[in-house]
């Protein structure tokens, strides 16, 4: 980016950026790569009018993104994430498309994905459903697990598109599917838009077979279908949660994530509502935003970032392998495997 001129700059922001609408601030003030590398915060809103809170995000990012691959870093995989794949493709996997209108106005792409907080999800995304937000971020936290890797994500789903193994890679799609495979398929249409995942059933603790059982729609008379659902969750779940704690420890990325048990499909623990509305996005990695950025911290806690701007896993990382039958079991600290 340091040795692009005023055309390629122009260029960058219309084609890659899908920002058309800021080219003409941009050609009367960026006139070099060099001085896009130094935009910060203040310059983006004032001198190229970029009003959205969200647009200034993704130009901050990409930007950092950018200023890492001048000192041979290279640009982070979710770079290749547009925003054309998270509105359509990924908001689909996670089965919640019906926010795919919201995140295309705000150009939400891959970098983005990775610092959105629930009161991101909410004030900008109108994400208000605390088991939809629960969904959207533990997608997040997969993506990451696998360092925004779109082939590796891919080449995982297509290891278990015919088997029921590696549950945590699963679209809300196949979660579907395996719904009818254990014929429950007169429920299965019940997880259409519901933001049921692999990951949300692997990751999130509180997430067991009454929240899946209420997502199908299966009354609670109906005791033996449930009673099903419970022996097949056992067995599709409970490895698959020990094997994401072992990813976690190999990876070096500490324990995995805790949310709050404030589950909409599911019963909220009593515990739920001491915690603010903030503690309930994933406890991540606190690392250096980008600059010319100072994220305001309420309450004390700095609610910039999911994980961080500026701060996209790169390539030098190992992803989680998939897992298989026959792994080992080892105990699975913060997820209460009984609970399924």
């Amino acid at each position: 980016m340091s040795i692009w001129r005023a055309g390629t700059v122009q260029a960058w922001l219309e084609v890659v950026m899908a920002m058309p609408m800021y080219i003409r601030a941009c050609s009367e003030n960026v006139k070099s790569g060099k001085v896009l590398l130094g935009l910060t915060d203040d310059d983006l809103e004032l001198g190229l009018g970029v009003s959205s809170p969200m647009h200034r995000r993704k130009l901050r990012l990409a930007i950092e993104d950018y200023r890492d691959a001048e000192n041979g870093r290279g640009l982070s995989k979710a770079a290749h994430m547009d925003h054309h794949w998270v509105a359509k493709a990924w908001l689909s996997d996670v089965g919640l498309p019906q926010y795919s209108q919201a995140f295309h106005t705000h150009l939400v792409d891959g970098r983005m994905l990775n610092s959105l907080t629930r009161r991101d999800l909410e004030r900008f995304l109108n994400v208000t459903k605390k088991f939809h937000q629960a969904s959207l971020l533990l997608g997040i936290e997969l993506l990451h697990m696998l360092n925004f890797d779109k082939e590796a994500l891919q080449a995982r789903r297509g290891q278990c598109e015919h088997q029921n193994l590696d549950p945590l890679v699963w679209t809300c799609h196949r979660v579907m599917r395996w719904v009818r495979e254990i014929d429950l398929k007169e429920f299965a249409d019940g997880l259409q838009n519901s933001g049921v995942h692999g990951a949300i059933m692997v990751l999130d603790p509180s997430f067991n077979t009454d929240s899946m059982a209420t997502a199908l729609g299966i009354p609670n008379s109906k005791h033996m279908v449930r009673r099903h659902l419970v022996e097949e969750m056992k067995s599709l779940v409970n490895s698959a949660r020990s094997g994401a704690q072992q990813d976690y420890e190999r990876l070096g990325m500490g324990t995995p994530p805790t949310l709050l048990r404030q589950n909409s499909l599911g019963r909220p623990s009593s515990s739920a509502s001491r915690h603010t509305d903030d503690e309930g996005s994933l406890r991540r990695r606190a690392v250096k935003p980008p600059v010319g950025f100072s994220p305001k911290a309420r309450g004390g806690r700095d609610l910039s970032c999911h994980s961080s701007y500026g701060s996209l896993p790169r390539e030098g990382r190992e992803e989680a392998p998939p897992r298989s039958e026959g792994s080992p079991i080892h105990g699975y600290s913060g997820i209460e495997v009984t609970n399924v």
